[in-house]
This record gives structure tokens, sequence and C-alpha cells, in this order.
């Protein structure tokens, strides 16, 4: 299919407002990589998913629902036995969260069976272990005292030791016969190790362990001696401390390990739900309906609106090609609704295609069309010294190539820019050659 239409209709504007109302950064993705449906039977089912998340939107609200990324790479790692960050099990915890969000926004209201009961079906909480990573890990750089009974008990050692050297070095900092050697009377860190500031001249005068001197040589940072013990003490509890929360990262990152395959397919099933949930959205904004899907050649739109223009001023128009006529002439004066309506007609039926609710009442019908034949707008082109109507020409002489049955060709201002007379014959030629072809034509 020739893919031109989709900035001349302004269905990228569409498709980029869509992408907007994604949650996921591969949701956006999919959303920017979306097809039209290759068959009726595809755009009907397409369309009937929509239609349902829409309901259940209208019905019980926003679900909870929230961003997520890279969380394939992360299970993936998990699942050949690395350990995971604490940044990555809380995506996963989030993921969870989503998971268990979705299935109970699910079951808010009765309903009968939907075409997405399958995606949702997928999807398969672990309300166990999300809470365990949500209690335990409190950021991305800290885990919580709670996360097991060893580590909240060497934390607790380590602040007791930690008190107790404190004690130590504000008594040598009040002390009137050790203050007089320090340069500030303030305790600081030094290679993981609590030091007190001594001016260099008095260096032998407190006993201890040298770990750093200033930029300016006039301080050097000293541990005492009376505090070398209780130092090494925190630090030998630091690495235990250390040893317990790799061991939790390591518990919970088989346990991640370990769901797979399910949550792989409950990860795809929550991504295509975030992509119906935008087209839902889209469709609550623009005050969108599911439309029919034609058999045949034929759409029919009632009280159809542009969805780029404001609601509160587009004027609503009804279209219907195919059945008693193959071809429509709209005639009248400049700004008045010509080129909107061509636009309306396409852009519709190819939202509709791509699974999208059209701002049109809901008895209207669509029609799948194999291609979108449109030259609307100014064709001149200075790179290739075409004027605008040797522009035209060349993007009609393209359309004449593709038309067909099951093709809708929209044509603007057909035969403007040179003499009118050669250009009205010239614009009814085509037009018959068109309608030869069989396609429907605007």
């Amino acid at each position: 299919m020739d893919t031109a239409y989709k900035t001349t209709l302004e269905l990228d504007k569409v498709l980029a407002r869509a992408v907007q109302l994604c949650a996921c950064q591969e949701t956006k993705e999919m959303m920017q990589a979306l097809e039209p449906a290759p068959t009726v039977e595809d755009e009907r089912y397409d369309l009937a998913q929509t239609n349902a998340i829409n309901a259940l939107l209208i019905k019980n609200g926003s679900p909870r629902f929230g961003s997520v990324h890279e969380v394939r790479r992360i299970v993936a790692h998990a699942r050949k036995g690395g350990i995971l960050s604490m940044g990555e099990l809380l995506e996963i915890a989030a993921t969870l969260r989503n998971f268990s969000g979705l299935s109970q926004w699910y079951g808010l209201s009765e309903h009968e069976m939907l075409p997405t009961d399958d995606l949702f079906f997928a999807l398969a909480p672990q309300p166990v272990l999300e809470k365990q990573i949500a209690e335990s890990i409190l950021s991305p750089e800290e885990m919580a005292d709670t996360a097991s009974v060893t580590l909240h008990d060497l934390r607790r050692k380590i602040r007791q030791t930690e008190d107790s050297i404190r004690t130590k070095l504000d008594n040598i900092i009040r002390n009137s016969t050790t203050n007089k050697f320090l340069q500030d009377a303030v305790v600081s860190l030094r290679n993981g190790r609590y030091v007190v500031p001594v001016r260099a001249e008095y260096r032998g005068e407190v006993g201890g362990v040298i770990h750093d001197v200033s930029s300016t040589g006039a301080t050097v940072f000293v541990e005492p001696t009376a505090v070398v013990e209780a130092n090494a003490r925190i630090m030998q509890l630091r690495a235990q401390e250390q040893e317990e929360i790799t061991r939790i990262l390591t518990s919970f990152s088989n346990q991640v390990g370990s769901l797979e395959p399910q949550f792989t397919y409950s990860y795809e099933a929550m991504l295509k739900i975030d992509l119906l949930l935008a087209k839902a959205r889209l469709a609550v904004e623009q005050n969108a309906f599911m439309p029919a899907v034609s058999d045949k050649v034929y759409f029919k739109l009632n009280k159809a609106r542009h969805p780029l223009i404001d609601k509160k001023k587009v004027v609503p128009v009804d279209i219907e090609l195919g059945s008693d006529y193959d071809t429509l002439v709209i005639t009248g004066p400049n700004t008045g609704g010509k080129t909107v309506s061509l636009k309306t007609a396409g852009l519709l039926n190819a939202m509709a295609q791509y699974g999208f609710l059209i701002p049109a009442h809901e008895s209207s019908v669509v029609c799948h069309f194999d291609e979108y034949l449109v030259d609307i707008g100014d064709e001149q082109s200075i790179e290739q010294s075409l004027s605008t109507f040797s522009g035209h020409m060349k993007r009609i002489s393209g359309i004449l190539e593709l038309a067909g049955p099951a093709t809708l060709t929209l044509l603007d201002e057909l035969g403007a820019g040179t003499d009118p007379a050669e250009g009205a014959a010239l614009a009814v030629s085509i037009l018959e050659r068109l309608r030869r072809q069989g396609s429907l034509l605007m």
C-alpha cells in the first residue's frame, strides 16, 4: 500500500496523538509502527477490541497503570542467572502492579465475553512477590531494614558501633588537652573510617592512623587509637551488610527468572492493552464510535466530523459512496469545506482500518480499501523544477497506475493550475478513466 496518504490525510497526526496517550515506551513504538488491518475480518476484530476497551473505560474509569521500561531485558538477565539491581527489581514490581491493576479493573463491572478476554486472561499477577519487592526496596539505591531479619540485626549493630565511636571522638574534641591540636571541632569520614582533623604541626600529639591530608597540607585526618578497633568492626559489619543485600537481591532475581515464560505472555498482553487503552482514550476525546465494516466497496459516513478540527466548530457531514453512485464531485466557494470533506472521508475510513473508532454516528459504515490514492494540496516541487500543475499531473499519473477496485481516490482541485478550458477537459478525462478502472472517487 502507498503510505503517502498518511501525511496528506493527516492520519500521522492522529497516530501522533495516540502515541502521546500510551503509557509505556514500547507501546509508543508499537503505535508508531502500526499497520492497517490486512483484511475485512481483521479490521472488524481490531475495531471490536478497541470498542470493548472503550466501553470498559467509560464504565470503570482509567485503570491503575504506570510506565515501565526495559522489562524484557531485565527478565532475560534474571533468567540467565544474573543478579538484578534494586532499580531493576522496582521495575519488575511496577510491572506486576500493572498486571494486578489491569486484572482488577477488568473485573470491576459485569460484562459478556469480550474480544479482549484473551489479553486479560493472559495477565498473571504475582501479588506476593510484588509486595515483597515493594516492602523490601525503598528506592533504586536503598534497601529497607525490614528486608530480612539478618539485615535488620546488622544495621542495628552498625548504628550501635557508630554511636560508640562518635561518643569517643566527641570526648576527644571536647577535651581541653587535645582539642587545641585540632583544626576544627568536627568528625568526618575518610575511606569509610571516622577521623578528626589535626593541625599538621601537631600530628604527633594525637595518636592514631593518618588516613588523608588536606590539599594545602595544613591538616591531617587522623583515626584516633581509641576508635581503630571499632572502625574495623564497622568495616566488617558493612561488608556483611553488603553480602546480605546481595543475598536478598539474588533471591528476588531467582524468583523473577522462574516466572518465565508466563511473564512474557503477560507482558505482551499488557503492552497490547496499553495500546488499546490509548485508542480508547482517543475515542473518548473525539466522541468516536465503532462503525460497521462493509463487505462491499461501499461506505456511508453519517454526521462525520474531522477529528483534528475543534468539536465546537466542525460541521458534521454525511458522505455515501459505492451504492447509488461511485463518483462524487464536490463544488462550492473557497473555504466552503470541500477539502475538509475529502479529507474526512479518507481519514475516517483509514482510521477504522488502523483500529481507531471514528468521530461519526454509530450507524456509519466504512470500507476496507487496498489503497488510498490522494492528490490534495500544492504539489509544486522546486527541487524537481515542477510547477503546481506539473506536480499534480505527476501525482495523478501515479494514481492512475494504482487505481482499481477496492481503492479510494481523492482529488482536490483537479485540473487547476492551467488554462481553465484545457484543465476542465483533462479533469473529465481523468475522472472517466478512474471510473473505468473501478475506483471509488471523490
